[in-house]
């Protein structure tokens, strides 16, 4: 769909990946909140091995990148994440579709972690612990915009449509004041880096290929630089080797690096003009 494409939002069918999501993150919060209730050891060891600290990370809890944005435990904040994913989600999987909507779930979730918790290694800065799916919230905000540019969004309690943009800008400004004002905490600020891994996700993974083949391009490009740089490498030494034995590289290499052509009649194939000599 092209990116000036207008939308105005309703209430869309519950179904689809944005259900599956929501459920999870239901039942999760409803466990939470029941052991709290009535076994708080236990919901407490939940916490302290699923929430995203730094500290933790350090010692080798990676699970920790994807298990922080499936704990809440605050309801006014389970009910907006949970409303935004169901709305804004909903109109993102119907273009995306539920493969890459997943995706982009998991990557703004593990993505805004890792950030986060490398800039918390400034010991200045993502401080603390985060937990929920703000992130992965904000990223369906962000992608949402970049899909419907001119859509216009009726928020709760305000029965006016507000463009996109302004519901963008309004979001980061307010989590941006809340970052500052709790001396850049790790929770707003994965909340941030969240929109930003929308975008990353949007312009370099959709429609482009899944983030497999992203990777394994990646990996496929480093390789061929690898063997690049080794035949460049093979072909220095091999010009300090002609230098010391008094001969000029020129008379074997052209001025691309490729092996020059023997003469014909050094030829084994009886000099035969049908085939020539292959680099």
């Amino acid at each position: 769909m092209p990116r000036n494409t207008s939308a105005t939002m309703g209430f869309p069918r519950f179904s689809g990946a944005v259900r599956n999501l929501v459920i999870i993150n239901t039942v999760v919060f409803v466990v939470l909140l029941l052991l709290s209730a009535f076994a708080g050891n236990q919901a407490l060891w939940i916490a302290t091995r699923g929430l995203l600290s730094p500290d933790a990370i350090k010692h080798g809890w990676v699970w920790q990148f994807l298990t922080y944005g499936f704990l809440h435990f605050e309801p006014l904040s389970f009910l907006f994440s949970m409303l935004g994913i169901y709305f804004i989600g909903s109109a993102v999987e119907a273009q995306t579709g539920p493969k890459r909507f997943v995706e982009l779930y998991l990557v703004s979730l593990i993505g805004a972690g890792l950030c986060g918790f490398l800039l918390s290694l400034t010991g200045v800065v993502a401080q603390g612990a985060a937990m929920g799916s703000g992130p992965a919230a904000n990223a369906l905000l962000m992608v949402f915009y970049l899909l419907y540019r001119d859509a216009r969004v009726m928020p709760m309690f305000i029965p006016i449509p507000i463009p996109i943009k302004y519901i963008v800008i309004f979001t980061a400004a307010v989590e941006g004041a809340y970052l500052l004002l709790t001396h850049f905490s790790m929770f707003f600020m994965v909340q941030l880096l969240g929109m930003g891994t929308g975008y990353l996700w949007y312009r370099f993974m959709w429609r482009r290929m899944n983030i497999f083949g992203f990777f394994g391009a990646q990996l496929l490009s480093f390789h061929n630089s690898y063997h690049r740089w080794k035949r460049r490498r093979a072909g220095r030494k091999f010009q300090v080797y002609m230098k010391k034995h008094n001969q000029d590289a020129k008379d074997y290499f052209d001025e691309y690096g490729n092996f020059r052509p023997p003469d014909d009649k050094d030829k084994k194939n009886g000099g035969s003009t049908g085939g020539g000599w292959v680099n």
